[in-house]
This record gives C-alpha cells, sequence and structure tokens, in this order.
C-alpha cells in the first residue's frame, strides 16, 4: 500500500506541475532536486551525473528544451554541462532565478 500511495502522489504531483508551472521551472526543480537528492557535492558546486535526455525525461519535456535550457543557464554561469555530467553552480541562484 505504501508502495502504490507513493505512485499515486507522485503522479499527482507530476499532474499539478504540469498544469502550473512553465517549462523553466519545471527542469530548475527537476536539476535542483538531483542535486539535493543524487548530487555530489564539490568545491565548485554540486555535480550530477545526468544527460539531456534522462532530464528531459524528468521534467517531461524534450531534450531540445533541455538542450536550450542548459546553454542559456551555462551562459548565466548557473551551470557548467559536460558530457553526460552538469556541475551546478549554485543552487540557490537557480532556484531564485526560476521564480
Amino acid at each position: 500500500m505504501l508502495t502504490a500511495s507513493d505512485y499515486v502522489d507522485w503522479h499527482l504531483m507530476s499532474h499539478i506541475s504540469l498544469a502550473s508551472h512553465t517549462v523553466r521551472q519545471r527542469v530548475a526543480q527537476v536539476l535542483i532536486t538531483l542535486a539535493r537528492t543524487i548530487g555530489q557535492e564539490t568545491r565548485g558546486g554540486v555535480a550530477l551525473l545526468l544527460t539531456n535526455e534522462e532530464l528531459a525525461n524528468a521534467a517531461n519535456v524534450t531534450p531540445f528544451t533541455v538542450c536550450r535550457l542548459i546553454s542559456q543557464w551555462q551562459r548565466d554561469r548557473f551551470l557548467v554541462k559536460r558530457r553526460g555530467k552538469i556541475l551546478l553552480l549554485s543552487p540557490e541562484r537557480l532556484f531564485l532565478h526560476m521564480i
């Protein structure tokens, strides 16, 4: 029952997010959540082993959209993207930027 309840909660939150958040907010929220849960703290920020496709699937957007947002955030110095790896320089700044 607990597993089923968790799935229903996740499904409900996913639909609420799709209806009430912009694409930029959804992708940023996924990045911030992953940084908190599976990210590796480094001297330069929080490192995530994550591809554009994985991020797109988690945020329910296209990989092209993720690529465009990542490029913009890299120009704005919120993160650094390497092949299969994202270094989130400041999760707090990204969070404030998405509001």
